[in-house]
């Protein structure tokens, strides 16, 4: 029969294989799924940073391996990378060889005792005297070439993308360092970390529809956070002078390309300072992580094949332009003259789609939307937005149709809104009693009470983790930059 034509075993028979492997191990007395094992170095680092000669002790996941008879090559891996090993039955004996053999495959984890040698072809290594089985694996891995390639088994089995995709390791790798450093560079401007609830009786902060819960010990509803500020400007109140919160917030909104509904979002406050301190903060803050872990400020998105989709140039100063310099730009010169009804004719001339329900400003809100902030890759702050989109923000002295804020649009999408914030609790209440409407009992008392006391005039920001890490990596939907994205159950 030609090769070609080979039986392929099924998923069922290699199943049934590797059971039958696992038995014959425990037959043996060995333990399939291991113990401790000291480690000396992972299987990247010893790679990069290589020398011959030293006696090592390295563990990973095998992920090749080529059977020579009497000798064994074979990758362990792990996120940190690969390195190759050699396996004879000369140096580790002929029971420990058989068991490698005819019980170890791909995809099991082993701890590997050996010195490191470079091969004839030049390739560092690890010469095995002996290895300890640290887990047997029960299924085959995805196809080494192609890896994960169904999206549904990417981020359902984000395991297996792991395994298999070495940018998908490289982006969650870079997403916990930046992480980091977000931090540190907070820490280093005097900013204390804090922890506000994630657990609200009143959920505030945002306009947003929260996600419901019921605590039994108080026998009373609950909601999950949509943002932390309400809190977090107790805390100014308190006396602390420039604080920060780096954790999830929840709204149980719809699922999108750019958009989960439990999400990272650093958020932050600096008494005495305002929104323009605060748009200052964020673009330092974004373009330090661009020059520390993407080489530059000209950010390339690329395509699966390596093509370049989209350049994006963080280059300073960052552009500033007023929300309603912005929309005249976009909709006509006479656009705040226009009716409300004239607003709905002009949209559909534009291509822009409206409902009937939607207010004055919302409409020209989704304007903005769909001709600015989608069509904006280069950093932009856009300023004085109308207090109607903004009810906890300062409102502006000059013009009391606006507030005092900044939101900062790259990629298309918002990254960061800043403002200056509001103090005055009788302002406060008025607005906060029109964004609720009839549904007064939604405000939060005991936040209006705290203002009460005297807030400090302060400046504040969110930045949304996610997307900002969508940007510095290029990665086009959000779901490749959590690790565990929200998914539909099976």
């Amino acid at each position: 029969m030609d090769a070609s034509q080979a039986h392929e075993p099924t998923e069922s028979e290699l199943l049934r294989l590797r059971r039958e492997k696992l038995d014959a191990i425990r037959a043996k007395g060995i333990d399939p799924f291991g113990a401790r094992f000291d480690a000396s170095h992972q299987p990247g680092a010893l790679r990069k940073d290589f020398q011959p000669d030293l006696e090592v002790k390295t563990a990973g996941r095998i992920t090749a391996r080529r059977d020579m008879g009497k000798s064994i090559f074979f990758d362990v891996s792990d996120f940190t990378g690969r390195i190759q090993c050699y396996l004879n039955v000369k140096d580790c004996g002929p029971e420990l060889f058989d068991l490698f053999k005819h019980q170890i495959d791909i995809g099991d984890w082993v701890g590997v005792t050996g010195k490191t040698f470079v091969t004839k072809m030049g390739e560092p290594s690890v010469h095995a005297t002996a290895f300890a089985v640290l887990s047997k694996s029960l299924r085959p891995l995805p196809d080494k070439w192609h890896g994960v390639q169904d999206r549904e088994i990417k981020y359902r089995q984000r395991y297996l993308d792991l395994i298999s995709n070495e940018r998908s390791r490289e982006i969650f790798v870079l997403r916990s360092r930046m992480v980091a450093e977000i931090r540190s560079y907070m820490q280093e401007r005097g900013f204390l970390e804090v922890e506000t609830p994630m657990m609200q009786d009143v959920p505030g902060g945002a306009a947003a529809t929260p996600f419901e819960t019921y605590f039994h010990a108080l026998s009373q509803p609950m909601f999950l956070r949509i943002a932390p500020e309400l809190y977090l400007k107790r805390l100014l109140v308190g006396g602390f002078t420039k604080i920060f919160e780096l954790n999830r917030n929840f709204r149980n909104e719809g699922l999108s390309r750019r958009h989960n509904p439990e999400f990272t979002m650093l958020e932050a406050y600096w008494a005495y300072a305002d929104f323009e301190l605060m748009a200052e903060l964020v673009e330092g803050m974004i373009c330090h992580l661009a020059e520390k872990f993407c080489g530059g400020l000209v950010i390339e998105h690329k395509d699966d094949q390596g093509v370049v989709t989209r350049t994006i140039n963080l280059s300073r100063p960052w552009k500033r332009r007023p929300y309603r310099d912005l929309i005249t730009g976009v909709a006509g010169a006479d656009w705040f003259e226009k009716t409300n009804e004239e607003k709905r004719v002009h949209c559909a001339k534009l291509g822009v789609e409206i409902s009937p329900n939607m207010e004055d400003y919302e409409v020209t809100q989704h304007i903005f939307e769909k001709l600015v902030e989608e069509k904006s890759f280069d950093p932009l702050f856009v300023t004085h937005c109308p207090k109607e989109l903004v009810p906890l923000a300062k409102q502006n002295q000059a013009d009391d149709s606006v507030v005092d804020v900044y939101e900062l649009v790259i990629n298309g999408v918002e990254i960061s809104p800043g403002y200056s914030e509001l103090n005055d609790p009788i302002v406060q209440r008025e607005r906060l009693e029109h964004q609720a409407g009839e549904e007064t009992q939604k405000i939060d008392e005991e936040f209006i009470t705290a203002l009460e006391y005297g807030m400090p005039s302060a400046g504040g920001i969110g930045v949304g983790i996610d997307r900002l890490i969508m940007l510095l990596t290029g990665a086009e939907s959000i779901r490749d930059v959590v690790l565990f994205p929200s998914l539909k159950r099976r």
